[in-house]
């Protein structure tokens, strides 16, 4: 039998975000796969000559890429036997992948919405007409986790959860002992973040422990602010380092002790899945989907929401009890390695295929 043609429809690098990151992953393990032939279609294509000088100008932006992107569409979906699009919420949902599950019907190929965005809630409950779209466009709804499982059958849709994965060959695990109040913080400068959590949760740490740093990696719309809040909160040591690529993480996570994370809206943050395969005990918000994965006093620590004197207090309690944190650390190892490795999803991505492809639900 000849190998399962799938088209991933997904956010390009160019893009920072979980999403790229993942959907490149994804692309990239397929390509060794013997069951599926695969190819990737970007949303965000870049243009050649002057159509990519005209791509800078907002906007005219917007228009060029749309009209390309649907042209690749209309071009790649006829060769494929499965379209994998990737979604994210509001607008996003209607820019890309609509867009992807429009044409896959209109040459009738099989079509995967593999939504991942923490805020499906509240897009479900107030975009009907996403709603609806969602319910009669895909051929099968994907999600990451049963924690979005249980969001779109509350809207009644059924889903079926493929987790994300890490690379883990490439985060290597060690114990940290002695541990050092070394922070790590992973995510993008946006609000829903909730960066600033941490750094006055930071704050409080540095003043039990005078010799405690931070690393923020990541870029966005907050980034001045959370830099002027450092200067107001007379914070030390603190280091604004932007955007890092996917493939130099591994290096900023070695050199870490805890990571921490405090986001109000989330759903399966690839970072805690990082942290955990690094070695790095985590200590983090509850928000949206973070409960799926995080075991509070097993495999992390969390606390409330915007709470920042609680994830303080946390983080703090692992650095008087190393042994505790000794004991988070391992257990996320471990289950890193039991459910969030490529072999496992591979196996769970190769069946969706096979079946959509052969023409059996989900």
């Amino acid at each position: 039998m000849r190998a399962i043609r799938v088209l991933i429809v997904a956010p390009s690098l160019d893009i920072l975000g979980g999403q790229a990151v993942q959907a490149q992953r994804l692309f990239k393990g397929l390509q060794e796969s013997t069951a599926v032939s695969v190819r990737f279609l970007a949303v965000n294509p870049r243009l050649p000559g002057m159509l990519g000088w005209l791509q800078r100008i907002k906007y005219v932006r917007t228009v060029l890429t749309s009209v390309a992107y649907v042209v690749n569409l209309l071009i790649q979906v006829p060769r494929s036997d499965v379209v994998h699009a990737f979604s994210a919420s509001y607008y996003s949902f209607l820019l890309a992948p609509t867009p992807a599950l429009l044409v896959a019907r209109l040459f009738g190929r099989p079509a995967i919405l593999n939504y991942r965005s923490g805020e499906a809630s509240d897009h479900l409950t107030h975009w009907s007409f996403s709603r609806r779209l969602i319910a009669r466009l895909p051929t099968a709804v994907v999600v990451p986790s049963e924690y979005l499982v249980a969001v779109f059958g509350q809207h009644g849709v059924a889903a079926h959860a493929i987790p994300n994965f890490v690379p883990i060959e490439r985060l290597s695990f060690r114990v940290r002992e002695p541990l050092a109040p070394r922070f790590l913080s992973n995510r993008n400068l946006e609000a829903l973040y909730n960066v600033e959590c941490i750094l006055r949760s930071f704050q409080l740490i540095q003043r039990e422990r005078t010799d405690a740093t931070l690393t923020v990696v990541g870029d966005g719309a907050q980034r001045s602010r959370l830099e002027s809040l450092c200067k107001e909160l007379g914070l030390r040591d603190v280091k604004f380092v932007g955007r890092v690529p996917s493939e130099r993480m591994p290096d900023f996570y070695a050199q870490c002790d805890i990571y921490l994370n405090s986001p109000n809206i989330d759903n399966m943050p690839t970072s805690i899945i990082e942290a955990f395969a690094s070695g790095l005990p985590v200590v983090t918000t509850e928000a949206g989907g973070i409960p799926y994965i995080v075991e509070h006093g097993r495999t992390g620590l969390m606390v409330k929401m915007n709470d920042y004197e609680a994830l303080a207090r946390a983080a703090l309690s692992l650095l008087r009890d190393p042994q505790q944190a000794r004991s988070i650390a391992q257990a996320a190892r471990a289950e890193c390695e039991q459910r969030y490795v490529w072999p496992r999803v591979r196996a769970d991505w190769e069946r969706c295929y096979e079946a959509l492809a052969g023409g059996v639900s989900l």
